[in-house]
């Protein structure tokens, strides 16, 4: 017996928490390898990456689709519970797969969202391996962004505030953590959830709001902003926002002679994937191709 595609493993977790409980990923993995009968090389076979095991990250990405679908809800970190949804399609008695996931509206928005499907209607036949290899990889960048934006939703303010301190820092601005931290969450700030020096020397400050909305931010909120930086004698700011600014809001920010950086949930989670905040590598792979100086002669 191969080890059992994603998809196979959809059902046999769902009937796994079809007790209602809650339930630990690690202890998911261990049930369901026992269920599934696999055996010890099965068990211990490896990603090419040699990182993560090919079972675990198959049950990972089950979770990751089944909870998308809202039939398993993510109840604490690595931790999950069966919804009504996924009892109705335990009910159905059939194959659990993504062509069924897809008659749920949430679902089709992940799929949209994340480009899961690449390039079925051009045929694999139509593209490269290299181009078939990067369009995985922007399929997977776009689905880790989604949860991503979804994971910072469901948190505290206050962890939002630290979060894009803590990406500037390591994009490479100044100071410390520490420095930065003093300016967070102080009673009369007028506004500003975070100072951070523009460069290691502090020669400048670059003040934060951080805003974790669902609705787009206007130009009002904007002007607001660089009110703030008046107050403080400042000219540079970031303005970040789990959501979208609207129209006015990009050209109010490029009428005004202060600096301010726009950046919106799309480019907030690609920023820290490229950053590794909140992400880590579970794959590498290398892309070779035949030298053909190599073969030529001198």
């Amino acid at each position: 017996m191969s080890i059992p595609t994603f998809q196979e493993i959809m059902r046999p977790w769902l009937e796994l928490a079809s007790d209602g409980g809650e339930h630990a990923l690690q202890e998911v993995i261990s049930s369901l390898a026992d269920k599934m009968a696999l055996t010890p090389d099965e068990r211990a076979q490896m990603l090419p990456s040699g990182f993560q095991g090919t079972f675990t990250n198959r049950v990972a990405w089950a979770s990751t689709h089944l909870q998308k679908a809202h039939a398993l809800d993510r109840v604490g970190r690595g931790r999950y519970r069966i919804t009504e949804r996924g009892k109705s399609l335990l009910a159905e008695h059939l194959p659990i797969t993504t062509a069924r996931l897809m008659l749920f509206p949430e679902y089709q928005e992940f799929k949209a969202r994340a480009r899961d499907a690449v390039s079925t209607s051009a045929g694999l036949d139509d593209i490269t391996p290299a181009e078939a290899i990067d369009s995985a990889i922007q399929a997977v960048r776009s689905a880790v962004a989604t949860e991503l934006l979804d994971r910072i939703k469901a948190s505290p303010p206050d962890f939002f505030e630290r979060l894009v301190v803590d990406l500037l820092l390591k994009m490479g601005y100044g100071g410390s953590r520490r420095d930065a931290g003093q300016a967070v969450g102080k009673s009369g700030d007028g506004g500003i959830d975070g100072v951070i020096k523009e460069d290691r020397l502090g020669l400048d400050a670059v003040y934060i709001q951080a805003k974790r909305w669902e609705s787009s931010v206007g130009a009002p909120v904007v002007r607001e902003f660089a009110g703030t930086l008046d107050f403080h004698k400042a000219n540079k700011g970031v303005l970040i926002t789990t959501s979208t600014f609207t129209a006015d809001a990009k050209t109010f920010t490029q009428s005004i002679g202060k600096r301010i950086v726009l950046i919106d949930g799309g480019m907030l989670a690609e920023l820290m994937i490229d950053n590794e905040v909140g992400v880590i590598t579970e794959s590498t792979y290398r892309l070779v191709r035949v030298d053909q100086g190599f073969f030529e002669p001198e």
